[in-house]
């Protein structure tokens, strides 16, 4: 009986912690702060309103009188996401103790374009090298290389791994699709394994003052080739909606290497480099800061477009095909 009185108050204990961590204080009177804080630093630092047609004194005067010091946490969170949202960028977020807003519609809308089971089954399979986060098969004659995820970092003895069996191939597929970025290194390392010469790819600038068109000047962004060598036979990159930020300049990147072309769908943008605030209550948020363009001055905010435009084929998925990755091979093949 003892015991069973001891658990019933640690159960207690515990549950009545949980319950003061997981609900939050009310804001009082500090609502309208926060509203306001949020408000004037994303009008200072943003770098797309004008890209995107935003009026943001438009937005302000739409949210700020919903604002009240009766409101509680969860009813102010849920006011200032949805005025995130109107920014329409997946590099905008509002993280709290509870939740993180988002805005996931630059994918959403669109076909995925892959099959996770269908790569391990039919193309991966049981053998396949992983040299740290670049998993790779042979398809015969072809290297497949598959990285999900730039925020997996690649050390150079992975990529030289991948450069010696490239050199034993007839060419190269390197498949991003559903990578959701991460880091910008990664990124520019991958891609150098596949340069001849250091290239210009893109050009970017940061948002400098509190007008919607103050910017410093554009500064170009290169790729260099790997010190330690290179391969500079044939590459398809496949990308999809959810190929994203790190992955959008990747695209890019690969796009004006002569080697390579991008297949797939048009990766899903976030060409904007996010910076970060804390709010007075704690809370923290992040929000697009630079823009960068491509060579013919296109937004990569809004994709990198592929050189061959190709969705994934239910009936061939139905046998087991990604046909992505077929028209890649016969891409490959066509050119030696």
């Amino acid at each position: 009986m003892v015991k069973q009185t001891r658990l019933f108050f640690l159960f207690l204990f515990v549950f009545s912690s949980c319950e003061q961590w997981v609900m939050p204080q009310d804001p009082g009177s500090g609502a309208l702060e926060v509203f306001d804080q949020l408000w004037e630093d994303v009008y200072a630092r943003y770098s797309f309103f004008d890209h995107k047609n935003l009026d943001w004194e438009q937005i302000r005067e739409q949210y700020r009188p919903e604002v009240n010091a009766e409101m509680g946490q969860l009813e102010l969170y849920e006011l200032l996401a949805d005025m995130l949202f109107e920014l329409r960028d997946g590099h905008v977020n509002l993280s709290t103790g509870f939740n993180r807003s988002r805005n996931w519609e630059w994918y959403q809308e669109f076909p995925v374009n892959y099959d996770e089971n269908l790569i391990e089954e039919s193309y991966l399979g049981r053998d396949y090298w992983i040299s740290g986060p670049l998993q790779h098969q042979m398809l015969d004659d072809v290297l497949y290389v598959n990285y999900r995820s730039f925020a997996q970092s690649i050390s150079e003895s992975n990529l030289q791994v991948v450069v010696e069996r490239a050199r034993r191939s007839r060419g190269v597929i390197i498949d991003v699709r559903n990578n959701g970025g991460g880091n910008l290194s990664n990124a520019s390392l991958l891609a150098s394994a596949f340069a001849e010469e250091e290239m210009v790819y893109a050009r970017q600038r940061i948002k400098s003052g509190p007008g919607t068109g103050d910017f410093g000047s554009w500064e170009d962004m290169k790729i260099s080739p790997r010190e330690d060598g290179t391969y500079l036979g044939p590459v398809v990159v496949l990308t999809n909606r959810r190929s994203y930020s790190a992955t959008t300049f990747f695209a890019q990147m690969m796009k004006v290497l002569p080697n390579a072309i991008t297949l797939g769908d048009q990766t899903g943008g976030g060409g904007g480099t996010p910076v970060f605030g804390e709010l007075t209550n704690g809370w923290t948020y992040r929000f697009s800061a630079t823009q960068t363009i491509d060579l013919e001055e296109r937004q990569l905010e809004d994709g990198v477009l592929t050189d061959l435009r190709v969705d994934l084929s239910e009936l061939a998925a139905s046998r087991g095909e990604d046909n992505l990755i077929a028209t890649a091979i016969a891409v490959i093949r066509s050119n030696n």
